[in-house]
């Protein structure tokens, strides 16, 4: 049973929280607001990975299988959540020390402890009913995340090196998940690109915090140092690239046109990692993988134009009268 966490600190002399007091009406919106924060809604992006691979192949496509596709992102956005939660809870003692973290909602004192728990087990119900249901496909890359990322909060956090991997994998399931939902094969080499483009994100933002604080806010940082991580980055970004390019080649559902598609992405590949590494290494925002890649505008124009490649490589690919006509 959760008991009230007795260290949160006071609230400030005309903070939101002393108005509520005064304010009683106010309270009520403001802690939804503040549970609204807690499960991170612009993060919600990422479990979007479980859609763009499984629609490739428009084979699979049916009012069923997008049906699935829904559900899975929902289930991975409800763990997600839940394990957002969870985290903010374990880490609100160190996260009142960080420049940042200490705004979060449990850690500022504006979400008690036996509240966030509570809206972290009603999050973990509403998943267990969608699985239940089968609305989401095979339920065990969801169950596996759960699990991995309660390993990872119980002790995998603080291990150099391993905690980094942990969270790329919680990528690579979603694109499982996504796969299975949709009935089409997991291909192994994108897997592999998924984990090294995540990995570089994820040790990008270590770094950043190596610059922005130091070792004292994530233990697990003192495995690191900035020159490290400056090579862990070169080494996953050239991985991701060439893992990416062979996928495109080999097992991604444009033959007879693999080779086009590697030739075709080939450039918007190097400009983006190109583009990540500047914004990174020389203007060092890489703090925040999601806030850089959802709101940098270069990223988002090419990888538009990139998409757009694709699927019109994917049009003549799918429906061989469309290449009749261009031919």
């Amino acid at each position: 049973m959760p008991v009230v966490d007795s260290a949160a600190p006071p609230a400030a002399v005309g903070s939101p929280v002393t108005a509520d007091r005064h304010d009683p009406s106010h309270r009520p919106l403001r802690l939804a607001a503040d549970l609204v924060r807690l499960v991170r809604p612009a993060h919600w992006a990422k479990s979007l990975l479980v859609v763009p691979v499984a629609l490739i192949d428009v084979s699979v496509w049916s009012p069923a299988v997008l049906g699935r596709l829904a559900g899975a992102v929902l289930a991975f956005v409800l763990a997600a959540s839940a394990v957002y939660v969870g985290n903010d809870v374990a880490d609100r003692h160190r996260d009142r020390h960080h420049p940042a973290k200490r705004h979060r909602p449990v850690a500022a004192g504006r979400v008690p402890v036996p509240v966030a728990y509570a809206w972290g087990l009603l999050l973990l119900a509403l998943l267990a009913v969608l699985l239940r249901a089968g609305l989401a496909g095979p339920a065990w890359p969801v169950l596996t995340y759960l699990v991995l990322n309660v390993w990872y909060s119980r002790g995998l956090k603080h291990v150099p090196l391993v905690e980094v991997g942990v969270v790329a994998i919680g990528f690579v399931l979603r694109v499982v998940q996504g796969a299975l939902a949709a009935g089409a094969a997991v291909s192994g080499m994108l897997l592999v690109t998924v984990f090294a483009a995540c990995l570089l994100l994820t040790i990008g933002k270590r770094r950043q915090e190596l610059l922005d604080s130091g070792t004292a806010h994530r233990p697990a940082l003192r495995g690191y140092t900035v020159e490290l991580a400056g090579h862990l980055v070169q080494l996953t970004s050239v991985l991701a690239v060439t893992a990416g390019l062979v996928w495109l080649r080999t097992e991604a559902p444009f033959a007879p046109y693999g080779e086009a598609a590697m030739l075709l992405s080939t450039p918007f590949l190097l400009y983006l990692m190109s583009r990540y590494l500047q914004l990174a290494l020389v203007r060092r925002a890489g703090g925040d993988p999601v806030r850089l890649l959802l709101r940098d505008r270069a990223v988002l124009v090419t990888g538009v134009l990139w998409g757009a490649t694709l699927v019109a490589l994917l049009a003549v690919t799918q429906f061989p009268a469309v290449a009749a006509v261009l031919s």
